[in-house]
C-alpha cells in the first residue's frame, strides 16, 4: 500500500545520504498520508543509502502503532508524529546529524541571518530549542522532542513555513516541507547556511545580521501570495478548472 508515497520517501532517504548529510545511519526521512492517517518512515538503524520502498514502515498518526511493515520504525518516529499533528501543512520531515547544523545545535546557538541565502529560506534566525528537563528526557523523550520543536517555533512568533527547521539543542536539526523532497531541500540548504555562517563569523566575529528590509524582500520573493521566484505551471483540477501554481527550483509551491 501507499506505493507512490513509498517511492517518494525512499528516494528522499537516499537523497540525504547523497547530499552528505548523513553519517552511518544517523538520519531519517518520513512522509505523511493524512487521508490514510499514516506516516511512512525509515526503519531504525538502516543506512539511508540502502532504503527501498518496501523497507519503509507505516505508522498510525493517532497512536503510533505499526500498521504495515515487519521492521521497527525509526526511534525518532514519535517526534515526526508530533510535528505532523502540530503542523498540518507539512508533508515531509527530515532529521539528520549533519556536521555544521549539528555543531550549532550542540553549541546551543541560533544561526543568525548573515546573508540572503539564509533569508531565502528563513524569516529570521534558525531557531534552537531549549534544554529538555530531566522529566522530559526520562519520560516520553522522542515525543517531548517534538513538543519542544513546536514550542520553539510558536514562542518566537514563527510558522512552519517561515521557520522550516529547528536545531534541537544538543541533538541536531529537524527540517520539514510540503513534501519529503521539499524537506530534503530545506535540510540541504540548512547545512549550507550553517557552514556559511560559521565561516563568516570566523572571518569577522563582529559581523552583524543583514538589514531587515533585505531579509523581508528575499524571503517574500519565494514565499506567500506575492512570491515571484520560479515558474508558474498551469494545473487542471479534477473538475477541469485551470489554475496557476508557482513551481520553484526547490520543488516548493505557493
Amino acid at each position: 500500500m501507499y506505493a507512490d508515497l513509498r517511492t517518494l520517501v525512499a528516494e528522499a532517504n537516499r537523497a540525504i545520504e547523497r547530499a552528505g548529510l548523513v553519517t552511518l545511519s544517523f538520519g531519517n526521512v518520513s512522509g505523511v498520508d493524512r487521508d490514510a492517517g499514516i506516516l511512512l518512515i525509515k526503519p531504525s538503524g538502516i543506512p539511508c543509502s540502502r532504503v527501498e520502498p518496501a523497507d519503509l514502515v507505516a505508522v498510525a498518526l493517532d497512536d503510533g502503532r505499526v500498521v504495515e511493515g515487519s521492521r521497527r520504525p525509526s526511534t525518532d518516529t514519535p517526534t515526526h508524529r508530533l510535528l505532523y499533528a502540530e503542523f498540518p501543512e507539512i508533508g515531509g520531515i527530515v532529521h539528520t546529524h549533519s556536521s555544521f547544523a549539528t555543531s550549532w545545535a550542540q553549541a546551543g546557538r541560533e544561526i543568525p541571518v548573515l546573508g540572503t541565502t539564509h533569508a531565502d529560506y528563513f524569516r529570521g534566525s534558525v531557531l534552537v530549542s531549549r534544554v529538555l528537563d530531566p522529566a522530559e528526557i526520562e519520560g516520553d523523550y522522542e515525543w517531548a522532542t517534538g513538543q519542544v520543536i513546536a514550542e520553539t517555533v510558536r514562542a518566537n512568533d514563527r510558522t512552519p513555513e517561515d521557520s522550516p527547521a529547528v536545531l534541537v539543542r544538543s541533538h541536531g536539526p529537524f527540517s520539514w516541507g510540503p513534501s519529503p523532497a521539499a524537506a530534503v531541500d530545506v535540510a540541504v540548504a540548512l547545512e549550507a547556511i550553517a557552514a556559511m555562517a560559521w565561516r563568516s563569523l570566523t572571518i569577522d566575529s563582529a559581523q552583524q545580521p543583514i538589514a531587515p528590509e533585505l531579509l523581508t524582500r528575499h524571503f517574500a520573493r519565494k514565499h506567500g501570495r506575492d512570491a515571484y521566484y520560479g515558474q508558474e505551471d498551469v494545473v487542471t483540477d479534477s473538475a477541469g478548472v485551470e489554475s496557476r501554481k508557482r513551481q520553484s527550483e526547490e520543488g516548493r509551491s505557493g
